[in-house]
């Protein structure tokens, strides 16, 4: 009645115990180790080929038994019938098959025996050396009852052994029978000998067979073993941890593509190399990255800083003005000092603030680029779009020469006007940045085939060949610095391509110490047709 529950009955709580327990053991169990592939494949093969040679072995012995005793029985039927023959003159005088074995010369082994009406059957066999034994009454009983009617047959002798034997009617009215036996001791030592020399030769070519197949497996699965032990040391080493490059390969010895094995080692090398290259990649997209993050700081920073630092002086000086106690109208009409810088504060401002505006549109135009948004396609005459941008770039470039060769005909392309013309905008401004003033500027225009190219070449002083390769990635700059005289932010070229392979063309450069030449290439649309009369 105190309200806390009863203890659980004792065999309950074993019962529940014991499914747990049983698990754990079941757990605690060893687990068998597997057979190795090599292992396998030796048991297989072995047991296969011991399997052939048994049945080979058996049939052969079978073969061979019954090809000796029919020709033991053949020999034993003309025996039989020349020793009935010859036993006449014998039986006639009475003689037993002791003295009749005695009278005619036989192989060892020879059981002979005679049944004369009237008269007891008499037996008698030669043995290794020759001598003629007489059976005594029990063995002549069961020579007598182990032979049939008719035929040959078999029959074994208890102290002798097994013989073929075979009867044959002989005497005065053929009233008597004569029966010859022949051992079977050497057709069973003929099919033992055969049986033992099988047995030892096929285990020993089971032994040779097994120890050949060992050494042809492991040879032929050394590249497993290698592709195994390259994937280990792969696996070993820290890629999760900054390692940028993997020199780990399945030797060339185990990658030999013109085996079956050799291709896995080949496959894993080629896996390898795709993934080392991947790293690559990766390795100089981060540092990209980094170097991104950290220009696009650095373009922030300073118009940011700048601001700041006007706005902090603009506010000093209206604080000041406060302080003075005369009312604003007459601080505006007298304090012509604290107007003025306030003034040129704020227009700074106004600068930075532009330039800010203007970074961060580019890198949102990037952004999009990347993502194939901000184009609008339509009919673009390349050759008026860069006779526009020309027009528009001598005004700011007085000093250099600038020179546009475009044929008659238009080159039309599918692509967005305003995108291109920025295009090749950036790309004059390039040139007239980076080359002093006297530098000749070509601008041309031509079709080639199914691709529409716009070239723009100078003769000054080239590009750099360090900065040559990332000429076209962002923030990058000619001259390695990020002084304000040689350009803008790095993002005119990057842009420049963004928008170029955005419409399916490419952007390259070819400089050399007074030849420097930028290409786009673009698809062009097919020509119009001709007029027709």
């Amino acid at each position: 009645m105190t309200g806390e529950p009863a203890p659980a009955p004792a065999g309950r709580k074993a019962t529940d115990a014991a499914p747990a327990a049983g698990a754990h053991d079941g757990d605690a169990l060893p687990r068998r180790t597997p057979w190795t592939l090599q292992r396998k494949l030796i048991a297989t093969v072995v047991s296969i080929t011991s399997l052939i040679l048994v049945l080979v072995g058996v049939t052969t012995s079978a073969i061979l038994g019954n090809v000796l005793e029919a020709g033991l029985t053949s020999d034993l039927r003309a025996q039989a019938q020349r020793m009935a023959a010859a036993a006449r003159p014998f039986l006639l005088a009475g003689m037993t098959a002791e003295e009749i074995l005695a009278q005619q010369p036989v192989a060892p082994g020879t059981l002979f025996a005679v049944q004369t009406v009237p008269g007891l059957p008499t037996a008698a066999y030669t043995d290794d050396d020759g001598s003629v034994i007489p059976l005594s009454e029990d063995q002549i009983a069961q020579l007598i009852t182990s032979i049939p009617e008719e035929g040959p047959l078999v029959v074994t002798i208890d102290d002798i052994g097994t013989f073929r034997v075979d009867g044959e009617r002989t005497g005065p009215a053929d009233q008597s029978v004569v029966v010859v036996g022949v051992a079977r001791d050497k057709v069973a030592a003929t099919i033992g000998q055969m049986l033992t020399t099988i047995g030892l030769l096929t285990a020993g070519g089971l032994v040779l067979l097994a120890a050949a197949t060992a050494w042809t497996i492991r040879a032929g699965l050394a590249p497993l073993r290698a592709v195994a032990d390259t994937a280990a040391r792969v696996s070993r080493q820290p890629l999760d941890q900054g390692a940028v490059s993997i020199a780990e390969r399945v030797p060339a010895a185990q990658a030999d593509p013109r085996t079956e094995v050799g291709q896995v080692g080949e496959a894993l090398n080629t896996l390898l190399d795709h993934v080392d290259e991947s790293l690559a990649v990766r390795q100089r997209n981060e540092e990209r990255m980094r170097s991104f993050v950290a220009d696009a700081s650095h373009e922030l920073r300073t118009p940011l800083a700048s601001i700041r630092g006007y706005s902090e002086l603009s506010l000093r000086a209206l604080r000041q003005a406060q302080r003075t106690g005369r009312p604003a109208r007459e601080r505006a009409g007298t304090d012509s000092a604290t107007v003025e810088n306030t003034e040129e504060s704020l227009e700074r401002i106004q600068a930075q603030s532009l330039r800010m505006t203007s970074l961060v549109e580019d890198l949102l135009l990037l952004a999009r680029l990347d993502e194939g948004q901000e184009l609008v396609f339509g009919t673009v005459d390349l050759t008026r779009l860069a006779i526009d941008a020309v027009g528009d770039v001598r005004a700011t470039g007085p000093g250099h020469t600038w020179v546009l060769e475009v044929g008659d005909e238009p080159v039309l392309i599918a692509g967005d006007s305003g995108r291109l013309h920025q295009v090749a905008a950036n790309l004059l401004a390039n040139a007239r940045t980076h080359t002093p003033e006297g530098t000749t500027v070509t601008v041309g225009v031509a079709r080639e085939g199914d691709t529409a190219v716009l070239r723009v070449h100078d003769d000054g002083p080239g590009v750099d060949p360090a900065v040559r390769d990332e000429l076209f990635e962002r923030f990058a700059r000619g001259d390695r610095s990020r002084a304000r005289q040689t350009g803008g932010t790095g993002l005119g070229l990057s842009i420049a391509r963004a928008i170029v392979e955005a419409h399916g063309g490419s952007i390259s450069v070819a400089s050399d110490p007074g030849d420097t030449t930028f290409e786009v290439r673009l698809p062009a649309r097919p020509a119009d047709p001709a007029p027709t009369d």
